[in-house]
């Protein structure tokens, strides 16, 4: 066998070079990485700014559609609270979808005085409406209430009165449960009243009520100090005594307004009138009394009224109330006023 033999590696040994290739150390493979990742670099340039460029533009495109979605946020509540303003605004009026041939009704319920529902102010807005509709046939006032201010009354009596006139148009007066004293002041502008024969009419008198505590402090040792410049200012003031001019001043007052009331009265009702001496006395009646008195015309409700009368069967509601934001401003200038009320009364005041 020749040395030469020997140094030449065996057909075993060569296999198994070729089957195992030859392990590479860590530096070894982080040389290969390096290589294949500058290889990659090589085949796409600049590859690091367009990753960069897709996530900004991901990111744009993120913050354009949360700035849509906050706008359509911001839209869709505006648009709410304009329904919500407008529902809470708007008037409380049959508006113009009423029949053609219908009898119109004006509710006067309550206390008649400036800040109530039977104000001057909602009683004549909702009237006008009525009278300026030419599909109302007639104009009914329907009446509940137990009296009030005689100057509202007065104002609502004068201006049906007008109207009736402008447009040609009967009013009449439905009574339910009461119809006393302002509240008949009113009445007597309709072309007739309808009462029910249980109602109660009347009250034709003025009053000014109070009272008046001086005995009573006297008792207690309490000593009012009011002071007031002009010697009658004072003369309502509960705690200090009235004279005897005083009481005069005030029931000639009352008599001028309760004649005033009285020719209202005369004026409306006319000779349909069967006076008596208690009729202008501030008592009041039955329904069934007041029509055999003259005071009302006879007996009959709101139906009765729109469909034998007025020959409009249907019937249309313009009563105004006050909407929600009305009330909050009285309920807020009331509590402004009282508020206003106490940080001045130490102070001098001209009322």
């Amino acid at each position: 066998m020749n040395d030469s033999s020997r140094d030449e590696p065996g057909f075993d040994e060569v296999q198994k070079n070729d089957a195992e290739p030859e392990a590479k150390t860590p530096a070894a493979s982080m040389a290969t990485a390096k290589t294949e990742a500058g290889t990659s670099a090589n085949a796409e340039p600049g590859w690091e700014r367009a990753v960069l460029e897709k996530l900004a533009f991901a990111s744009l495109n993120e913050q354009r559609a949360a700035r849509r979605w906050k706008i359509a946020n911001r839209l869709i509540f505006v648009v709410l609270f304009l329904i919500i303003l407008w529902l809470v605004l708007r008037p409380s009026h049959p508006g113009n979808t009423t029949p053609q041939r219908h009898t119109a009704v004006v509710s006067i319920q309550g206390e008649i005085s400036s800040d109530s529902e039977a104000s001057a102010d909602m009683v004549l807005a909702a009237a006008r409406e009525a009278f300026e509709n030419s599909g109302a046939q007639a104009v009914v006032l329907l009446i509940d209430s137990p009296g009030g201010s005689p100057v509202q009354a007065g104002i609502i009596n004068d201006e049906i009165n007008r109207l009736k006139a402008l447009y040609k148009k009967p009013v009449y007066a439905v009574v339910e449960e009461s119809c006393a004293s302002a509240a008949y002041y009113i009445a007597v502008s309709a072309d007739k009243i309808f009462v029910d024969k249980a109602s109660i009419v009347g009250s034709i008198g003025v009053l000014m009520d109070g009272f008046g505590f001086t005995g009573l402090m006297d008792k207690l040792g309490v000593e009012r100090r009011l002071m007031t410049a002009g010697e009658n200012k004072g003369f309502l003031d509960p705690f200090s005594p009235q004279t005897a001019q005083q009481r005069a001043h005030a029931q000639a007052m009352l008599d001028q307004i309760h004649q005033q009331f009285i020719g209202v009265v005369k004026a409306g009702r006319g000779k349909r009138l069967k006076e008596t001496p208690e009729m202008f006395s501030g008592l009041f009646w039955t329904g069934q009394q007041a029509v055999e008195m003259g005071l009302a015309d006879q007996l009959g409700s709101l139906g009765y009224v729109a469909r034998e009368v007025a020959q409009a069967e249907d019937i249309v509601d313009y009563t105004r109330t006050p909407n929600v934001a009305e009330r909050l401003a009285k309920r807020f200038g009331a509590a402004a006023g009282a508020a206003a009320v106490r940080a001045v009364q130490s102070q001098p005041a001209l009322r």
